[in-house]
C-alpha cells in the first residue's frame, strides 16, 4: 500500500536524522544532520525502486554514496581540514543500508540498527574510556568467551549420545556458555564497581560470580583482619541469597515453562535470605570496601570441567530416576549440590524441558542441592573463618535450612 511506503520512508528519514544529529553536534566536517538524513532517505528510495525494477538499484545507490564520501575526503585533504578515522564514512554507508532495510526488510530490524548506530556514535568517549581501563586479563577473558561461545559451540554435534540418550554435546556446551556468560557478567560488574563496592554490592557480585569462592575468601579475611566478622557474614549471606536469583535465571533460560512452578518456593527462600541478611546487617555490620577479586571466569579448563560435571550429573539423575526412584534423585542432588548448584539446576531443567522429569520433583531437587551447598559453605566457614564469623553464619544457615526443609515437605 502507498501509505505503508510513505511510512517506511518517514521512518528511514527519522533514523537518518537521529544519526545525523549526533554527527552534527560532533561538528563532523564530512557529513552532518542533513547529509545523514538524505543518505538514509536515499537508501529507502532505492529499496522502493528496487522492488519495481532490479535489486541492483540498491547496489548502485551504495556505490554512489561511497563515491561521494571519497570525493568529500579528497576535498577535505585539499583544504587541509583533517577528519581522522573512518567512523563517519562507515556510518554514512550503514545509514544508507538502514534506510534500505527499513523499506525492503523488517522495519523493526532497521529501526534497531539505526538506533544502535546512533548510540555507538554518541558513546564514543565513553567507549574509548572503557576500553582504556581494560587490562590484558580482561581482554583475555572476553576473547576466551568468544572462543567458548562462537567457535566451540557451533561445531559440536547436535544429537544425543550415551546411556539414556540425555547427553547432547551441543546442549552440554550451551550450558557451559550460559554459566560462563553469567560469571563473565559478574566479573565485568566487579571490574566496574569492585574497587568501591560496599557490603551489599560485594555480596551481590560474589553471588553472581561464585558464592562458594566468596565464602572461602571472606572466611580467610576474618583471620587476616580483625573486626570484619559481621561484615563478612553479610557479604557471604547475600552471596548465598543471590544463588536463588541465579538459579531462576538458569531455569528460565533452559526450561521457561518450568520457571512459574519453581519460582514460588525459590522466591520464598530468597525472601527468607533477604530478611536474615537485613537482620545480620542491623546486628553490627560495617561497610565493606574490600571485595575479594575473582579469577578469570572464562578459562577453558574450568569450562570443560563444568561441562563434564553437567554431563555426569544429567546421566546420574536420569539413571537414579530409572533405577532408584525419587530417593536416588535426592541423593544425587545432595551430593552434586555440595560443590556446584548450577550443574544440578541445568540438568534437571533440561530433563523437565524434554518431559523426562516432573516439575514438582525437579524444583525440590534444586532446593535440596542449594541446601546441600549451604551446608558445605557452613563447613568451609567453620574450617577457614574466625569463630565469631562461623557462629554468626551458622545461626543464619540453621534458620534457612530449617525453612528449606519445611518447604520441601509442606509446599504442594
Amino acid at each position: 500500500m502507498l501509505s505503508d511506503t510513505f511510512l517506511d520512508l518517514a521512518i528511514a528519514l527519522g533514523l537518518g536524522l537521529l544519526v545525523g544529529l549526533q554527527k552534527e553536534r560532533a561538528a563532523s566536517p564530512l557529513a552532518g544532520l542533513r547529509t545523514f538524513a538524505l543518505v538514509s532517505l536515499a537508501g529507502g528510495i532505492s529499496a522502493v525502486v528496487a522492488t519495481q525494477t532490479t535489486p541492483w538499484v540498491v547496489v548502485a545507490g551504495l556505490l554512489a554514496v561511497t563515491a561521494f564520501m571519497i570525493t568529500g575526503n579528497v576535498v577535505l585533504l585539499h583544504e587541509e581540514e583533517s577528519d581522522p578515522g573512518q567512523t563517519t564514512e562507515v556510518a554514512v554507508v550503514v545509514t544508507f543500508l538502514v534506510g534500505a532495510l527499513t523499506v525492503a526488510g523488517p522495519a523493526e530490524v532497521g529501526i534497531v540498527c539505526g538506533a544502535t548506530t546512533a548510540m555507538l556514535l554518541h558513546l564514543r568517549d565513553e567507549l574509548h574510556h572503557w576500553v582504556g581501563k581494560l587490562t590484558d586479563r580482561d581482554v583475555r577473558a572476553i576473547m576466551q568467551f568468544v572462543v567458548i561461545s562462537l567457535v566451540v559451540l557451533p561445531v559440536l554435534p547436535d544429537r544425543a549420545f550415551g546411556p539414556y540418550h540425555v547427553v547432547n554435546p551441543r546442549q552440554v556446551w550451551w550450558m557451559v556458555v550460559l554459566i560462563v556468560g553469567l560469571n563473565l557478567a559478574g566479573y565485568g560488574a566487579f571490574r566496574i564497581f569492585g574497587e568501591r563496592a560496599g557490603t551489599v554490592l560485594a555480596g551481590v557480585l560474589g553471588g553472581v560470580i561464585s558464592s562458594t569462592a566468596t565464602t572461602v575468601g571472606y572466611a580467610r579475611q576474618t583471620h587476616a583482619r580483625k573486626g570484619m566478622d559481621a561484615s563478612a557474614v553479610v557479604v557471604v549471606w547475600i552471596a548465598s541469597g543471590v544463588v536463588f536469583v541465579r538459579v531462576m535465571l538458569e531455569i528460565g533460560a533452559v526450561a521457561p515453562s518450568f520457571l512459574p512452578i519453581a519460582a514460588g518456593p525459590l522466591a520464598v527462600m530468597l525472601a527468607v535470605f533477604v530478611v536474615l541478611a537485613t537482620f545480620a546487617w542491623k546486628s553490627g555490620a560495617t561497610p565493606s570496601d574490600m571485595p575479594i577479586e575473582p579469577g578469570n571466569p572464562t578459562e577453558l579448563k574450568p569450562a570443560v570441567l563444568f561441562g563434564a560435571i553437567y554431563a555426569v550429573v544429567i546421566v546420574f539423575v536420569a539413571a537414579a530416576q530409572d533405577l532408584l526412584g525419587d530417593a536416588g534423585l535426592y541423593a544425587v542432588a545432595a551430593v552434586s549440590g555440595l560443590t556446584d548448584v548450577d550443574a544440578l539446576t541445568l540438568s534437571t531443567s533440561r530433563l523437565v524441558a524434554t518431559e523426562r522429569l516432573s516439575p514438582d520433583t525437579a524444583w525440590r531437587l534444586v532446593v535440596v542441592a542449594i541446601l546441600s551447598n549451604l551446608v558445605f559453605k557452613l563447613i568451609l566457614a567453620a574450617s577457614l573463618g574466625s569463630r565469631p564469623f562461623a557462629r554468626r553464619l551458622g545461626v543464619l544457615g540453621g534458620v534457612a535450612i530449617a525453612v528449606g526443609v519445611g518447604i520441601l515437605f509442606i509446599w504442594p
